[in-house]
Formats: C-alpha cells, structure tokens, sequence
C-alpha cells in the first residue's frame, strides 16, 4: 500500500552500524557505516552476510515506511528495472552497459519503535555534482559523452513507461569499480507517464507549478503538467547547458520560479543565438542549440528520436572514450570591471565555423516558416518550426561580431525586467536580427553592431549614381579642407 503523501519528509532517526536487516526474499544484510543522506533518507554501506567482504559493493537506502520516495523508487525498480530486464535491453541493443543501477532487493525493519523502509543497490562512486564543484565545469567532449549515455538511460525507462523527472549532476554517479561508466541514480521523483499504453493527458494544474529541481526542471513542470518523455530530454539540455558553460541564463532568479520560467521560455524562443552566444571561450554551443531545437519540436505525447539526438551530439560518429573531468584550467569564471567591454570575436568565429558545410535544411524537422513564440504556441503541442539553413548560418555569421559569455550576461540575463511581474511573459525578440538593406545594389550590412566597420564597407556595392555622390562629396571634403589648411597658414 502506498504511503501517504505529505507535503515534507523527515529524515530518518540513523539506524546502528552492524545492525542486520532482512529482505523480502530471505537474505540478510549488515549495515556499515553511513555515507551519505538526502531530503528524505539515509544512505549505508551494506554487506551480505553469507559473503563476507571488506570492500562493500552494496548500499542501502533507508527511509521512515510511511515516506514516499523510495516506495516509488522501488515501485520503478519492480516493474521496469528488473536485472534481467536492464541486461535483455543490453545485449538487444549490443551495449556495453546500460546506466541504470542495480536493484538487489528490499524490506521492511524496525528501530525504537519506529517502521523502516529498506531497499539494497549497487554501489556507485562519486557523482558529479562534487566533480563539478572541484573541477569547474566539463570539457566538451565529456559533456556530450554524458549526453549520449544519459540519452541511452531515457531510452531504457521511456520504453518502459517512465520518466525520470530530476535528471541533475547530483542523481548521475560514476561507477565504484569502472568510473568512465556514468548512472542516474534517485528515481524517488519517477513518474508513470505511460501507464498500460495509455499516455497521461496534457493538463495544466498552477497549484503543482514549479515543481523539481529549479535550475533544470522543464517548462511543463513550471506549469504543473505531470512530466513526460519531452521533460526529461529539455532538462538534460539544460544540464549539459550548465556543465559546458558554468552558469546558465536564469541562475540569478533562482528566488522567483516565475522568472526562472520566463528565462526558460526566451532563451528557447530565441534559438539558436540565445545558446550560441552563451558559449564560453574557446568553446562552442552549436551541438547544444541543435539538440534544444530538437526539444521544441517534440509534442508533449510525442516519442523523441533518440538516435538522432545522438546523432546531434556526436555528428561524426565517433566511440566513446573515457570521461575526463580535469577541467580547471579551462574554467570560465573570468572576473573583469563592469565598465570594461570584452570583446571575443574570435572565439564566436570559431562557433560559427565549428559547424559542418553540409548542414541540413532545417535544425532538426519540420517545414521552415517563421517561429511562433513559444508563449502563443499551442500548449499541448509546442511545435515550432526552426530555421532554414540560410538563416540559421546568417545569424551565426552576425553573431561573429558579438562579445561572448562575459557581455553577453549583460545582454542577455538582464533584458528580463518583467521578470519579477508574476503572470505576465515577455514577448520575445524578433528571431531575425535588426538589419538595414539598401533600395540601391548595397548588400545587407548591420547598423546595430559597432565592431569591424572597415570590413562591412569594403563589401558594399556601389550603384554607378552613388559612386557619382561618392566622388563629389569627396571632392567637397578635400576642397574645404585645402581652404581651412590656408587659412590656418595665413594666420
């Protein structure tokens, strides 16, 4: 029977070390020490009594029986996560593993008059939350390394009728014994969203709005629609937004969940530049602004292409190697007066030309038309229909000119003053980028942008009446300037 649900869970009082727990099958298990602890439990070594052993290669969850959590962790371990069912899925998709950890058993215990839930796992290694906070954030390669290992995971519980909903560097562990293997862990907040073949319908409800973690949860969640296969995918986008670059757009309104939401909101409104132009140094974020494209083209009961988001994440195919996380040199964090401008077009010209010649038509799908916002779409659907090539790399080529990362928190994090207007959503900016065309044979050239003027005009082209207006003012200048140099050297 299913606990009930209580809007906050105690942590448990701490049970003894080498106190011994029973299984539901008939296997015992002996608490080690402590390692850790949650929101809503404890975390033990444990060890197996008929195999005694120094090294734990066990662990045990313990919560209060009547906590939610980890009855519908165990729930998702019964009916999805199975060890035979997670390595039939292995060999079927000829994988070298398989993300999700290891389920070995579970029960029911008693201490000072209190009831226990129990349930034994795998033991995992360092997650990389820690990792992150030692080492700043991630290369690239290992950011999109993660993606395609996190995908394969989503791939696993999405065909089984769930979803994760909390996918953060906090829930992904490297493993204890091979640590370039990564697994999500903590399906405590796991949903149902498939039950029997039938797809839960789209429905906003306020008073659930907001809910998961903050920083990543998905628009769905911010309006309290029960997640779905398109959440956890738009929350592992974010992730690897955050691992990559340090910081993502919205990290300064973590206070005001409405804000949050409408940062969300616009920088997927405003794809690709809003993520291309939040590339750190040195780096690039054109995979990331494809793969987030992809998101807003799925419906909200719509099964995602996971081989192409792979696809999208490694476009050359190449195996996966280890994980590397020995990042600090390369971190972004760079400190420099307000009043200085930083200018980076180099390293923005590198994102631009990161991206293969033969790019496709569209960023993933669709007919290329003008984007809706996102705001005025259709809630239950959210399709938007992406750039054509020819704009996608024009806005890239423009974006050459803009500083990266550091003015861009200025351009960028701070445009929302409406944030903080409950209720209301900002309309977002027009997707094409103010520009100025001639009614003679000049090309495009932009006004708003201040850097690299020579090389705007020596690009234009002249019509022969303007070459003439050219010359005669021309002459003028020189003619008034012969006339001031005599006067001066008369007087």
């Amino acid at each position: 029977m299913a606990p009930r649900r209580k809007e906050k869970y105690k942590l448990p009082v701490p049970l003894p070390e080498g106190k011994v727990l029973d299984d539901m099958d008939g296997n015992q298990w002996a608490l080690g020490k402590m390692i850790g602890s949650g929101g809503f439990g404890l975390i033990y070594l444990a060890f197996p009594t008929n195999k005694p052993s120094k090294d734990a290669r066990h662990v045990i969850k313990v919560e209060y029986q009547e906590n939610g959590p980890l009855f519908s962790e165990l729930k998702f371990y019964q009916r999805a996560a199975k060890r035979e069912y997670i390595q039939k899925w292995i060999e079927q998709r000829k994988l070298d593993y398989l993300g999700v950890p290891l389920f070995y058993g579970f029960g029911l215990t008693d201490f000072k008059g209190r009831s226990y839930r129990f349930m034994i796992m795998e033991r995992l290694g360092i997650d990389l939350q820690k990792l992150s906070d030692q080492n700043g954030v991630f290369k690239k390669s290992t950011v999109l390394q993660l993606g395609i290992r996190v995908l394969d995971i989503l791939e696993y519980i999405h065909e089984n009728e769930y979803v994760h909903g909390d996918i953060k560097a906090a829930n992904l562990l490297l493993g204890y014994t091979n640590p370039n293997r990564v697994y999500l862990a903590d399906y405590g907040l796991s949903y149902r969203y498939c039950p029997n073949g039938n797809h839960k319908q789209y429905q906003e409800n306020p008073r659930k709005g907001h809910n998961g973690t903050i920083e990543f949860t998905s628009l769905d969640a911010h309006k309290g629609v029960a997640p779905s296969r398109r959440s956890d995918i738009e929350i592992l986008g974010y992730c690897m937004l955050r691992w990559l670059c340090g910081k993502l757009p919205w990290d300064t309104y973590l206070e005001d969940p409405v804000a949050v939401q409408t940062a969300k909101t616009n920088l997927l409104d405003e794809l690709p530049e809003s993520v291309l132009t939040w590339a750190p140094p040195g780096s690039s974020c054109c995979e990331l602004a494809k793969f987030l494209a992809c998101v807003c083209n799925l419906a909200y009961d719509e099964k995602p292409d996971y081989q192409k988001l792979k696809n999208i994440l490694n476009p050359d195919g190449v195996p996966l190697g280890p994980l590397e996380f020995s990042t600090k040199a390369q971190s972004v964090h760079v400190h420099t007066p307000t009043h200085q401008k930083v200018d980076s077009p180099k390293v923005t010209a590198k994102a631009a030309n990161e991206l293969p010649v033969k790019f496709t038509r569209t960023i993933c799908g669709g007919p290329a038309r003008a984007r809706p916002s996102r705001a005025a779409a259709p809630e239950n659907s959210r399709r938007k229909n992406i750039y054509e090539y020819s704009d996608f790399w024009s806005e890239m080529q423009s974006l050459q000119q803009t500083p990266s990362y550091m003015s861009f928190q200025t351009s960028y994090c701070k445009p929302y003053p409406d944030c903080t207007s409950r209720g209301t959503i900002r309309k977002p900016r027009s997707s094409v980028l103010n520009r100025y065309t001639s009614t003679g044979d000049m090309s495009v050239t932009d006004l708003d942008r201040p850097p690299r003027l020579w090389p705007a005009v020596f690009q234009l082209t002249l019509s022969d009446e303007m070459k003439t207006e050219v010359y005669y003012y021309g002459l003028t200048i020189v003619f008034l300037l012969t006339l001031v140099c005599l006067a001066l050297y008369l007087l």
